[in-house]
């Protein structure tokens, strides 16, 4: 059975939609240019058997892709250029459920995702390949195609931004088989969520067979440690149903603790089971950090073959 799609009404691009696309796209190429080029060119694209020519080192080349003889005779940094053995796609999918739009410390899970997707989208830009993206909540929310190119990279960052979700409760699994049907050849896949809806495993064992599948779960610290603030109201934001607790009382944080704490060790469980990364990413510290931890270890195993 096919995913229901929401419809999309056009866009109007107003200079405050403009600002904020821009803005996201310069704090996310600086990123890309110091941090993440090199390490995403790396992991994903490998380097390529043929070489291309020497040229003057440029931020986020590889150190190892220095050619040291010819950097002495210049006396300045000159690298190997290869030729890329392939041409990757690479797919985020973007839960932009009600849940995303929570966050109690330095920003909402939303405006994480909304950076993390504009980072891995400029450094697949600057490496030449093609990206798309899927928003979801519990339908298919809206689709842009894998293509090139910065205006196809902006389109996105766009999209992210400012697209209004039509549902608010979560169906990841449904998201997931769309991609599956829809990817006809190999590709990256990041699947950027909350990741609280039951269920999921046999979607993404299927999804991760056919393609390179990294999961970013984006967590708030008040979802794992309850905050003694005496009498409470909650509300579930998919839902809208609402709940009185009183946080004060011990034993009630206490058992919310160790339900939360349940709920990780099993998705970690289950992720390690299935053999597909995962990158935890807290609205406490931001996704650098995480990212590049990602970026290493992936590197690390590849050089251990």
């Amino acid at each position: 059975m096919s995913a229901p799609v929401a419809t999309t009404r056009p866009v109007l691009i107003t200079p405050e939609i403009l600002r904020q696309v821009k803005l996201v796209e310069l704090r996310t190429r600086r990123l890309v240019n110091s941090l993440f080029s090199g390490e995403y060119r790396s992991i994903f694209k490998g380097q390529g058997m043929e070489f291309a020519e020497v040229r003057e080192y440029q931020p986020g080349d590889e150190v190892r892709s220095i050619d040291w003889n010819v950097t002495a005779r210049m006396r300045r940094p000159f690298v190997k250029r290869y030729i890329e053995e392939r041409e990757l796609t690479l797919m985020l999918a973007v839960d932009i459920s009600g849940s995303e739009r929570f966050g109690t410390v330095r920003r909402f899970k939303s405006e994480l995702a909304t950076e993390l997707a504009a980072v891995l989208t400029m450094s697949a830009v600057r490496n030449n390949d093609r990206v798309g993206a899927l928003l979801f909540t519990d339908r298919v929310e809206h689709f842009v195609p894998p293509r090139k190119g910065r205006r196809h990279a902006l389109r996105i960052l766009r999209d992210v931004l400012v697209h209004e979700p039509k549902g608010t409760g979560t169906d990841t699994p449904l998201a997931l088989d769309f991609l599956r049907g829809l990817l006809k050849q190999h590709a990256i896949i990041f699947l950027i969520s909350d990741l609280q809806d039951p269920g999921l495993e046999r979607s993404l064992k299927l999804l991760g067979q056919r393609h390179d599948l990294v999961v970013a779960t984006l967590d708030d610290p008040s979802e794992t440690t309850l905050p003694d603030i005496g009498m409470a109201r909650f509300v579930d934001p998919e839902s809208g149903e609402t709940l009185d607790v009183d946080t004060s009382d011990p034993a009630v944080r206490s058992a919310y603790d160790q339900l939360s704490t349940a709920e990780r060790d099993a998705r970690r469980a289950m992720l390690r089971r299935l053999a597909i990364d995962e990158i935890p990413i807290s609205t406490a510290g931001g996704y650098i950090e995480p990212l590049l931890r990602f970026f290493r270890a992936r590197e690390r195993r590849a050089a251990r073959g």
